[in-house]
C-alpha cells in the first residue's frame, strides 16, 4: 500500500473495517448514554459521513476516537436543541390566547360577580351548592355528609340557583 493510504482513512476498505468495528460499539455507547429517544442509530450514521468528510484528516489509528467524540457532540446537540424546544412550546402556549382582550376582561368581570353572588349566599345553600357544582357530589352523598335529607339537599340547591340568577342576569 502506498503511504498516503496509511496517513488518512479515506481508503474504502480501511473505512469499511472501521464500520464493521466500531459501528455497533459506538451505537451502545450512545444508547447507553442517552437513551433510545435521540435516535442513537441515525448519529452513528451522521458520525460516519463525518468520518467519511473529513477522511483526509483523521488517521486509522484516530478514527474510533474520531468517531466517539464527534458522536458524543452530535447527542449532546440534539440534547441542547430539545431543551430549547420544549421551553420555546412551553413559553408559546402561555404567551398567547385566542381571546381578545375585550373578552378577557368581561370573563374576569363575570368571576367577580359570580364569586360575590355565591358569597352573599345563606351558610346552609352556599355549602350544599359547593358541594354539587364544584366537588361533583350527588344530592345523596352531600345528605349523608350534612346529615340532612336529600329533600332538604335539593331545596337548598334550587334556592341557591334561583338566587344566583337573580344576582347574576347572565346565568
Amino acid at each position: 500500500m502506498p503511504k498516503d493510504l496509511q496517513d488518512h482513512i479515506c481508503d474504502d476498505a480501511l473505512f469499511s473495517k472501521a464500520f464493521r468495528t466500531h459501528a455497533d460499539h459506538l451505537y451502545k455507547f450512545l444508547f447507553y448514554k442517552f437513551g433510545s429517544q435521540l435516535n442513537p442509530k441515525d448519529k452513528v450514521q451522521e458520525a460516519f459521513i463525518k468520518l467519511w468528510e473529513n477522511c483526509k484528516k483523521v488517521p486509522p489509528s484516530k478514527a474510533k476516537s474520531y468517531l466517539f467524540t464527534v458522536a458524543n457532540n452530535l447527542m449532546l446537540n440534539e440534547v441542547a436543541h430539545q431543551k430549547i424546544v420544549l421551553k420555546h412550546q412551553q413559553t408559546q402556549q402561555r404567551s398567547h390566547s385566542n381571546e381578545s382582550p375585550e373578552f378577557l376582561m368581561q370573563e374576569k368581570e363575570y368571576q367577580e360577580k359570580l364569586e360575590n353572588a355565591i358569597n352573599n349566599l345563606s351558610e346552609a345553600q352556599r355549602v350544599a351548592f359547593l358541594m354539587n357544582r364544584a366537588e361533583g357530589k350527588k344530592f345523596k352523598e352531600i345528605a349523608f355528609i350534612l346529615d340532612i335529607s336529600v329533600k332538604a339537599v335539593e331545596k337548598r340547591i334550587y334556592g341557591a340557583l334561583e338566587k344566583l340568577r337573580k344576582d347574576i342576569k347572565e346565568i
